[in-house]
């Protein structure tokens, strides 16, 4: 009976479409076309969407608008910055999308959003914003690196590469020793993905000989590299992990890539603590994203050529984040005040 019945059933099975399957390769390539860094952030957005979901008796895959819209009021509750919400609610739509689901309406809970972005405003609090890197700050910032150590070498190296392609942090830590070529004039750099470059076309970046030589993005990335390869290391990536003893080391508790590569996050860290010893105003405003910053309002202030900076710095033609940079920049050089007579 229960073999009758077991062959019955599997009589009724629907066969599966080949035209709607998918090969593991191509599910991998799927998976690997988001960003590492996006995906792990993504990762801890949904696992704590779903605790929250169960915590409330609330279906978490498939998600209502309403639970979607509930939860964004959480996380509003607890203070989360509207950009940390916007990407809970990405995530949840991928996750969605990711297990062949119809993902929820998200207007309910971006009409949260916007009240607590208002709300935030209402209090004082606005959106924070990355100070930008100046080349006096850059310079106090160098001067206080130890160059006669692994680490102040591999520091200075990374802020002033940082600075001088305006790359985002993300890019600096994906940076290989593969992607930089030497030449008579300077320095090229392939930045081979960015966050805005979906199609993964990348980008060449020239950064030329300048007369500092502490900040001279070409000699102080050559330096960092004969360091790297006075100790075997003459391939893989660029910026590397230095342990508490100064050496080329992994995360602790073997956290990270097995190869060394910095994260994103120890761009930032760099970067806030260099500005904090050099003893720098608001020094716990600057972050990784100043480097970017700082280099698109500072060629902006010596004249470039507005479309020569959105090229070099990896912007898109007519790029709102790069105006919003360049009119921070003209608010007092050029105030609509200023010289009218009063």
């Amino acid at each position: 009976m229960n073999e009758i019945a077991a062959r019955g059933s599997a009589e009724h099975v629907d066969p599966v479409d080949p035209n709607e399957q998918l090969s593991e390769s191509a599910r991998r390539r799927i998976r690997e076309s988001v960003p590492a860094s996006t995906r792990r952030a993504y990762s801890g957005d949904w696992r704590r969407f779903t605790v929250w979901c169960m915590e409330n008796r609330r279906s978490h895959l498939p998600a209502t608008a309403a639970t979607l819209a509930e939860y964004v009021s959480h996380l509003a509750d607890e203070g989360k910055a509207p950009s940390t919400i916007e990407r809970a609610m990405a995530a949840v739509t991928v996750a969605h999308v990711s297990a062949d689901a119809e993902p929820p309406s998200t207007r309910p809970a971006r009409a949260v959003l916007r009240r607590h972005r208002a709300e935030l405003a209402e209090g004082g609090r606005g959106v924070r914003k990355a100070k930008a890197l100046t080349i006096t700050a850059l310079r106090a910032m160098v001067e206080t690196l130890d160059t006669s150590t692994l680490a102040g070498l591999r520091d200075r190296a990374l802020i002033v590469v940082g600075f001088a392609l305006g790359a985002r942090r993300s890019e600096l830590a994906a940076l290989n020793i593969a992607d930089l070529t030497f030449t008579e004039d300077g320095l090229q750099v392939a930045i081979r993905r960015s966050k805005t470059d979906k199609e993964s076309i990348g980008r060449h970046t020239a950064l030329p000989y300048t007369s500092r030589p502490a900040t001279c993005p070409v000699r102080t990335i050559k330096a960092w590299l004969d360091a790297l390869a006075e100790r075997g290391e003459t391939s893989g990536p660029v910026f590397r992990r230095i342990d508490r003893h100064g050496n080329l080391g992994r995360a602790p508790h073997g956290r990270g890539e097995v190869n060394g590569r910095i994260t994103g996050q120890a761009v930032a860290i760099i970067v806030r603590r260099t500005a904090l010893r050099a003893g720098l105003d608001a020094a716990s405003a600057f972050s990784g994203h100043s480097l970017r910053r700082g280099f698109a309002t500072e060629t902006h202030r010596q004249g470039k050529n507005p479309l020569r900076i959105a090229r070099h710095g990896g912007w898109k033609d007519g790029s709102t984040t790069l105006a919003g940079y360049i009119e921070d920049a003209n608010q007092w050089e050029d105030n609509a005040l200023t010289d009218v007579g009063m």
